[in-house]
């Protein structure tokens, strides 16, 4: 039996999979940011970037836990039919 999975996870689920893309990639390619917005607020000396991947592994982190929890809730409450 399939749980009826709420916007909210739907949501919480999709910033995590955009979280974890953007942190892979600020990982793999730490100037894209530079190349994408053209510009450079630590005049290239990586501490912004470094925020940036905690920030966005933090994120990907919450976001993830929050999704499983709410699909969890879903699942608890999903009627039990024979």
């Amino acid at each position: 039996m399939h749980p009826q999975l709420t916007k909210r996870y739907w949501v919480e689920a999709t910033l995590a999979g955009a979280s974890a893309c953007l942190f892979v990639l600020t990982l793999v390619w730490r100037d894209w940011i530079e190349a994408i917005f053209g510009v450079d607020p630590d005049r290239h000396n990586g501490g912004a970037e470094w925020a940036i991947v905690a920030v966005l592994l933090v994120t990907t982190l919450v976001a993830t836990l929050a999704a499983r929890a709410e699909r969890r809730r879903a699942l608890r409450a999903a009627p039990t039919g024979a």
